[in-house]
Formats: C-alpha cells, structure tokens, sequence
C-alpha cells in the first residue's frame, strides 16, 4: 500500500513543471496477447517511459466497466477491469513505475457512474420515490402522460441529437448529460460526496500521486432543473458556485498525502476559470485554449498570454496539452487548412498534408516544451502519430453514434502504437491471431519506436532531447522578444530562449551563444526556416 512520502523524499512541487504522459490503457501495449491493451503491457514499457524522460504518466479510467463509452462509465472504482488486469497488479505498476522517479495520476469521472454500478441497479430496482434514487435525478416527465423529458437540456456529446433523459417502464425520466449508459449523481447528496472522498483515499492509499478530475465544472445542479432560457445565461448545470465547496473538501483529502489535482475544466470565463485554482481547490486545470488554436503566431501569442494571465492571480501553473484522446492528432490537424481544433467541425474524409503537420508539429513540441508550467503529451504524440482513419464498421465511440453517423468520433487518436515495424500488429503485442480492438491502419509501423529510437532525425528523438534539455529553461516567467512579424520568441530563466518562425520566410535567429535543439534543420545560412523551432542559450 502507498503512504504519504516522508519529509526526504518529498518533491511538492513537482506538478508545477512536470512533463506528464498520457496512457490510455486500452491502446498503449498488450501485454496477454488478447488484443487489447493492459496493465501487463505498460509495466513491461516502463523503461521506455524513463527513458522518454516523463515525471509522471496519467492513465485513463482503468476500473471495471461495461466500455460504453471508453471506459468513462465506471461500474467499480475499487475493481481493475479484468481487461485491463487486476487491482494487485495496479498497485504493482504504481510503485515499479516510482522506483523508476514515474508517478502516477488517475481519472476520476465524479459526473456519472455505469447504468451498472451497483447504485443505479438498486435504484432501478427501488422504484419512484425511493432514497436510492435520490442519488441520481429522477423526474417525472412532463405534458399529460408524462411523455415528454423534464427539460430541454442539450447532450454534451457535440452534434448530438439525442435527449438526455431516458424514460424507464415505471414512467419516471433520468438525466444523463453522456450516454444512457452514464447517469449523472445528485451531487447534493451527502453520500455521493462521502463515496467519492473515499474512493480519492482509496487511491491515494495506494500510492497515487494525483487525480485527473473528469468534466470537472459540470457536478452540481440547480435543483430546479429548469429548462435553458436561450438568452444565453448561465447554464443550470455547468460551473454553479456550489461546486467550489466540494473541491475544497477534496483539497483536505489530497493534502494529507501530498497528492495533486488536475481538473478537466472547460469555460470561457477566466475569472472563473481561476476560482478551480484557489490555493484550496484544484492544484491545476487543463488548458483548452492552446489545445484548440491555431497554428497562427497571433492567436498561439494571445493563448499564451491569456494563459498565464488567468493564472497569475491564483498563483497556479499553467499547463500546455497539444492533443489526448479525445481530439484530433496535432500532426493531422496541423496538415489541414483549419488547423485548431472544434468537435463540431469534425468530418469525415478532411483533406491534410501530413509533411507539413509534422513539420508544425515538431516545432509545437518545442514551444509547448518551453513554456513555464506542466505539460502534458498523450501517447504516440513522441512518436509523430497521424489520426487514423477508422473504417465505419468498426467505430466504436458513442460520439459517433448519437451524432447520428456525422461526426467521426474519437476512435481515431486512440489506434494502438506501433513498438516494432516488423512484429504482428507492428508490435503492440497482440497475437498474429488476435486482431486489436482497433484496427491499426497501413503504413502504421512506419511510425513504430524500433525504427525511431536510433534514427537522430526521429520525432521520437526529438522529444527525448526536448525533455533532458527542458531544465535548462529553468522555471522562471516568461519574457516576449521583439522578433518579426510571424515570429514567436521568448526567454526564460538564466539566460535560454525560445524562437518559433510561423512566418513564410526563413529568419535570422537573435544574438546567442549556443544553439541547444532545432525542431527542423537551420538553412543553408543558418537561419531558421517556416515552421521550425529552436531553444538558444543567450
């Protein structure tokens, strides 16, 4: 079992510049050859993952599901799924990984459980008007049979048209703002609070070192659950000030083992963006707005300037993330015509220029690596991965369906790795027999680490050098340089630079006195070209 770390090993403040990688299980490595990524797989890439030089890796939902909706519909949070591998074998990972200096992050979905947890069966089961629904929101329907859902509230899966109330044969109506196989928690409910507090102590007792919270603004109700008003107010379901009072009671479980919050919070308002980042509250918030912008010097300066800006009152580290796994592959997406990044502009068949996605790619790596803060890379980001293109019948994310077959889905950033160019499944350890979950597409092992990990030009080496030399920044502010129009530069701390040309021309690189790590290769002049980043020590 884990414990709090004594004084000597204690690292506190490890989350305010940690490079954290994102692994989604299912995805990542097979360890038992049955197609599907597992605890085995990852434990036996461990020293992959150190040599990567990552702080801490983040895993998505491992815990016993039905795999509705990837995992995200949890039918147990103290159970390993059995795809996944066991409870004992989660708590073996969690310390071979920290032997190695790796620690550990898990998600947590505290919006909504499985229509199979064992709550909502007895709520079903209980009938109209029993404290076992109490725990979720039952309501009547309305019109004069009760025909109709409570309320007029929208899906949260983008392009979805399908309501988020399911009506039962007893005649009452339950909200789930996902899937029907997700009912949202009554957040009102002192046992739905007690329950979560004890699963985070749960975690935390086995070593754990922080928790990504899932949809984080969007627990608390107005009790009333009124219809939206379409003057667009305040949404009765998303960031209600009550939600601030059940942070801070988790804050008093995380401090008692050093553990660290990273919320998944998604508003436009950075005012009250920053109220998740209280020094009481959440210790740091992913930061949508670089994920989702352009490749465009303006709009990337203006993110980042906004960024920091949100942040500062609050005293938090910012965090850069240039994909996970619910968005397009940076490399795809930096290939296209529109290069950031909308659920709703998702579509099949988006024409992109892979060369030149890659090429952009390499060098937001390298900005993304440069700025203060944490950042976080999800899996195959190190390896230049593409979005695949998934065949329709054998898509499998829930966005896909409720969308009615329009959008995609997110089955595309989720292909299994490639390890070895020349195993089966380009070695993600799957049987020759065992097909992946998802197909991987052809040209995959093109990408597979055995052909990078020696080859000086490989995105692979490129983050692996990125990485050890990521402490010479050090962990000072930012500072802007005057640089040309399309030109982003700015320094660090004890001297180094970062230099990213988004201009049409090649640029001269300013006064240094050693140039540390190019995205790309300088021109012949030794400038810097399009679409190519350098660090400089000044």
């Amino acid at each position: 079992m884990g414990q709090p770390p004594t004084a000597r090993t204690r690292d506190t403040d490890w989350w305010r510049r940690a490079v954290i990688y994102q692994v989604y299980v299912r995805s990542f490595a097979d360890g038992d050859g049955d197609g599907t990524g597992d605890l085995a797989g990852v434990r036996a890439r461990l020293p992959y993952l150190a040599e990567l030089g990552v702080d801490a890796l983040w895993f998505n939902p491992w815990y016993l599901s039905p795999m509705k909706d990837g995992g995200y519909d949890v039918a147990d949070y103290r159970a390993v799924d059995p795809a996944f591998g066991t409870l004992a074998e989660a708590e073996k990972l969690i310390a071979e990984a920290r032997e190695l200096g790796i620690r550990t992050i898990v998600d947590i979905v505290p919006n909504h459980v499985s229509d199979q947890h064992p709550w909502f069966r007895a709520a079903l089961a209980a009938g109209p008007g029993s404290p076992e629904r109490e725990l979720f929101h039952f309501r009547p329907g309305r019109g004069p049979d009760g025909a109709l859902p409570p309320n007029n509230w929208p899906s949260q899966f983008v392009g979805s048209t399908e309501p988020v109330w399911t009506r039962l044969p007893d005649g009452e109506w339950y909200l789930h703002l996902f899937t029907p196989e997700q009912p949202d928690l009554n957040w009102a409910h002192p046992a739905v609070r007690q329950e979560h507090e004890d699963i985070l102590r749960f975690w935390f007792e086995r070593g754990v070192a922080g928790v990504r919270i899932d949809s984080a603004a969007l627990l608390a109700k107005d009790p009333e659950l009124p219809d939206l008003d379409g003057n667009g107010g305040p949404l009765p379901y998303v960031d209600r000030d009550e939600l601030h009072d059940v942070y801070r009671s988790w804050r008093t479980v995380a401090d008692a083992y050093d553990g660290v919050f990273v919320g998944e919070v998604w508003l436009p308002d950075a005012e009250r963006f920053a109220r998740y980042l209280r020094s009481d509250e959440l210790h740091t918030a992913f930061n949508f707005s670089f994920l989702s912008c352009p490749w465009e010097a303006g709009r990337l300066r203006a993110s980042i300037d906004t960024t920091l800006a949100e942040h500062a009152p609050v005293g938090a580290p910012a965090t850069w993330v240039l994909c996970n796994h619910d968005v397009t592959r940076t490399v795809t997406r930096y290939g296209r015509e529109d290069t950031g990044f909308d659920f709703a502009a998702k579509a099949f068949g988006t024409p992109t220029d892979l060369a030149l996605g890659i090429r952009r790619a390499r060098a937001a790596a390298l900005l993304s690596l440069a700025l203060p803060g944490a950042v976080y890379l999800y899996q195959g980001e190190e390896l230049g991965l593409p979005e695949a293109d998934i065949p329709v019948d054998r898509i499998q994310d829930p966005m896909h369906f409720r969308s009615g077959g329009a959008d995609p889905g997110r089955d595309g950033c989720r292909v299994p790795l490639p390890w070895a160019a020349d195993a089966p499944h380009a070695g993600f350890g799957s049987a020759a027999d065992a097909e992946p979950w998802l197909p991987q597409p052809a040209g995959w092992a093109w990408y597979a680490v055995d052909r990078q990990q020696d080859d000086p030009r490989s995105v692979l080496t490129l983050y692996r050098r990125a990485i050890a030399l990521r402490p010479v920044l050090g962990d000072g502010p930012l500072t802007w340089l005057d640089a040309p129009e399309g030109v982003l530069a700015f320094s660090r701390a004890d001297g180094a630079s970062c230099v990213v040309n988004l201009g049409a021309d090649p640029v001269e690189l300013p006064a240094h006195t050693e140039l540390l790590l190019t995205s790309s290769p300088l021109d012949d002049r030794g400038r810097l070209p399009q679409d190519t980043a350098a660090w400089l020590r000044r």
